[in-house]
C-alpha cells in the first residue's frame, strides 16, 4: 500500500460504484470522504466500515451550505463526483428531482470544489452522451447529441467541468459503457447483470430485440480507472473525456455468453422491442494517450454474480432496491424521503 496521504471526497461513494472504488481508494494510501445520502444505509461500505481513514457523511449534494463546509472543512485534494439519479428509465420518472441532483447539484459542486483548493476533478460522465451514432465506431471526437434526460445533464456536467480547467485544476470526465459485475450495492437494471440474473432465477433468459450493439465494461475495471487517473499526468489528462469500455457486443451474443457460462442448456426467449439503440464504443484514446487496458473480462463479471447468488448474498432477487425504477415508482416519495434524511 502507497502512502500517498491524498484527502479525497466521493460523493455518491455508497451506491454500486463507489462501494467497490473505495476500499481501493483505501488501499492505494488515501484518506477518503463519502459523502452520500445513503438511501440504502451504511451496508455496502461494511468491509471498510471501521478504516481509520474513511469518513462518511451522510447528506444531500443539493444541500449547497453541507456542501460548502465540507469541501472547506475537508481540504481535498481531489474530487470524485458519482453521486446522480442514475440511468435513463429512473431520470425520467421524476425530472424535477433529477434536474436537481444531476444538474444543479453539480453546476455548484464543481467551482465550489475548485474555490476550495481542490486540484483533481474526476467526473462520472456516460457514454450515453453521444446519442445514437451512425458510425462504425463512436470516439470521443464525435459531438454529443443526447437524447435523454439522464444523457443531457451529462453532457451539460461535462461542459461546465471543462469551463473551469486551468493549470491549478485538473479535470476529466469518464465516460463509461454499461457497467457490469457485482457490488456491494447491487444493481440488477444493468444488461449483463439482469441478463445473468434472468439466467440464474427462471433458468431462461429473455432479449428485447437483440441485434443492438452494446458496450460493457467490468465495475472491477471501471474502478482501477479512477484511480489509476488520481496519478495521471495533469497536463495530459486536463479537460479531456475517455470513453471506458472492455468489448462491443450485440445483446444477443451477451445472452449467449451469459447462456454458456451459467448453463449452456437455458433457452433464450426473443422478444420485440422499439428501442434500436445501437452503437459501438471505441476505446483507443485511452489506450494510446495513457496505456491503460482493462484486464477483466465479461465472462468474470457473470461469474462474480453467479458466485453472489450461489452463497447467498442476493437473498432476495425480487428486492425494488436492486432496481432504480421499479423502487421509483413502488414508492415515489422513497428518493425524496431519504434525500431529505428521513429515513430509508
Amino acid at each position: 500500500m502507497s502512502e500517498n496521504h491524498r484527502r479525497v471526497l466521493v460523493t455518491g461513494g455508497a451506491g454500486y460504484l463507489g462501494s467497490v472504488l473505495v476500499p481501493k481508494l483505501l488501499d492505494s494510501g488515501a484518506s477518503v470522504t463519502v459523502f452520500d445520502c445513503l438511501l440504502f444505509g451504511e451496508a455496502p461500505l461494511a468491509p471498510v466500515a471501521n478504516h481509520p481513514r474513511l469518513s462518511v457523511v451522510r447528506g444531500d449534494i443539493r444541500d449547497t451550505d453541507r456542501v460548502d463546509a465540507l469541501l472547506a472543512e475537508g481540504r481535498f485534494d481531489a474530487v470524485i463526483h458519482l453521486a446522480a439519479i442514475s440511468n435513463d428509465p429512473s431520470s425520467e420518472l421524476d425530472a424535477d428531482l433529477t434536474t436537481s441532483v444531476n444538474r444543479d447539484a453539480l453546476a455548484h459542486l464543481m467551482p465550489a470544489a475548485k474555490a476550495t483548493g481542490v486540484k483533481r476533478f474526476l467526473y462520472a460522465s456516460s457514454a450515453s452522451v453521444y446519442g445514437i451514432k451512425d458510425v462504425e465506431d463512436v470516439t470521443e471526437a464525435l459531438s454529443l447529441e443526447p437524447i435523454t434526460l439522464y444523457a443531457k445533464y451529462k453532457a451539460e456536467g461535462e461542459a461546465i467541468l471543462n469551463a473551469l480547467v486551468d493549470d491549478d485544476f485538473c479535470g476529466v470526465s469518464v465516460r463509461a459503457a454499461t457497467v457490469c459485475g457485482w457490488s456491494p450495492r447491487l444493481r440488477l437494471d444493468l444488461t449483463i447483470n439482469i441478463l445473468t440474473s434472468h439466467a440464474i432465477t427462471n433458468g431462461r433468459i429473455r432479449v428485447f430485440g437483440g441485434a443492438q450493439m452494446r458496450p460493457n465494461i467490468h465495475i472491477e475495471d471501471l474502478t482501477d480507472f479512477y484511480v489509476f487517473l488520481l496519478d495521471a499526468p495533469a497536463d495530459v489528462v486536463s479537460g479531456r473525456a475517455y470513453n471506458i469500455s472492455r468489448e462491443n457486443a450485440t445483446v444477443m451474443a451477451l445472452a449467449e455468453m451469459i447462456r454458456d457460462e451459467v448453463a449452456p442448456a437455458i433457452p433464450i426467449d426473443v422478444v420485440p422491442t422499439d428501442d434500436l439503440r445501437s452503437y459501438h464504443l471505441s476505446a483507443r484514446r485511452v489506450a494510446e494517450e495513457l496505456g491503460w487496458h482493462p484486464t477483466h473480462t465479461l465472462q468474470q463479471a457473470v461469474a462474480d454474480l453467479k458466485a453472489a447468488f450461489s452463497d447467498g448474498r442476493i437473498p432476495d432477487v425480487g428486492d425494488p432496491s436492486y432496481r432504480n425504477v421499479v423502487l421509483m415508482k413502488a414508492d415515489p416519495d422513497f428518493w425524496v424521503r431519504s434525500l431529505a434524511g428521513g429515513p430509508a
